[in-house]
């Protein structure tokens, strides 16, 4: 271990400590710009492809421009916003699943109806943390202030002491969802769940816990395009499910890269939205973009004539 000395560099010392590293800026006042709304660190992802490989100075590759980096991190931005409004079509979509089947099927349990069928800690696995569960959800409509349901139902109702079903989905994280789901203590309700997504129990509880994690990635405006996914997750049997187990010569692994999470939510949206032109959209910035390398988002070489990107798709 050491102690970290460096010092933070104003925007002309960045612009000069790129050019040492032998990166063209064709126009420095632009450049300055950029790494003062953007931030020379967030940027420093989206140079390392356009770096010689484990040079300690890290210096570019011959001929490596500025707009390069900014092009690759523009690319990324708009790949983010696509994941962002598939995987908020699919979080609203399973919150109305979830509530859907299990406020119907236990409408009339004992002692709790379908409006509060969360309360009855029978329906969840033994593992499943129910006690907390309630408790955020009590610490949700407790904190609740203004205009919204948890508020009303608090200052008009007595019992039981937490809000309907309908709402709680409404309030929990995308994660709590993903947990909730996880619980379920009948494979049956998991099963039927799925099953209105087209995906086998199994594989929609991993992609549930991929998702979440890639929305957070989204949310905090994190890096995409190269990112490996800590946790692959199941995939149907299925042939259109297929992905090599490497990429040649790269060795990227497909199932661990954005890829297949594209390939998810392209067919969940066939599900949630039929109509959706989504699809088309992540083909379009891929065109828009063709200086992007693929492989290292783990896209495979005929990947266009895939079911799911197919155009009558």
């Amino acid at each position: 271990m050491k102690t970290f000395s460096k010092l933070a560099n104003n925007l002309d010392e960045q612009i000069t400590l790129l050019q040492k590293r032998g990166l063209t800026i064709l126009d420095p006042e632009r450049a300055k710009h950029y790494l003062e709304v953007i931030s020379f660190f967030r940027l420093s992802s989206y140079m390392r492809p356009f770096q010689i490989p484990s040079d300690k100075d890290h210096t570019f590759k011959p001929e490596t421009e500025f707009k390069s980096v900014v092009n690759l991190y523009a690319f990324d931005r708009e790949l983010r916003l696509l994941l962002m409004d598939a995987i908020e079509r699919l979080e609203v979509a399973v919150r109305a699943t979830f509530n859907n089947h299990m406020s119907i099927k236990y409408q009339t349990e004992q002692p709790y109806s379908g409006s509060h069928w969360y309360l009855n800690e029978m329906l969840f696995c033994k593992n499943y943390n129910h006690k907390r569960m309630l408790s955020d959800i009590e610490n949700i409509q407790s904190k609740s202030k203004g205009d919204s349901y948890a508020t009303f139902y608090k200052e008009n109702y007595d019992a039981p002491r937490l809000m309907p079903s309908w709402a709680v989905v409404e309030e929990l994280s995308f994660g709590a969802i993903s947990h909730l789901y996880k619980g379920l203590a009948k494979d049956g309700d998991r099963k039927k769940i799925a099953r209105r997504f087209d995906v086998p129990q199994d594989v929609f509880q991993s992609w549930l816990h991929s998702l979440n994690s890639v929305r957070n990635y989204c949310a905090h405006h994190s890096r995409l395009w190269n990112r490996q996914l800590s946790v692959s997750p199941k995939l149907p049997n299925a042939l259109q499910w297929q992905l090599p187990e490497k990429l040649e010569p790269s060795q990227i692994q497909p199932n661990r890269r954005i890829y297949v999470v594209l390939l998810m939510l392209a067919h969940l949206m066939r599900q949630i939205s039929p109509d959706s032109q989504w699809h088309n959209k992540v083909k379009a910035l891929i065109v828009l973009h063709p200086e992007v390398p693929l492989a290292p988002m783990g896209f495979v070489e005929n990947w266009r004539s895939h079911i799911f990107w197919g155009a009558d798709q």
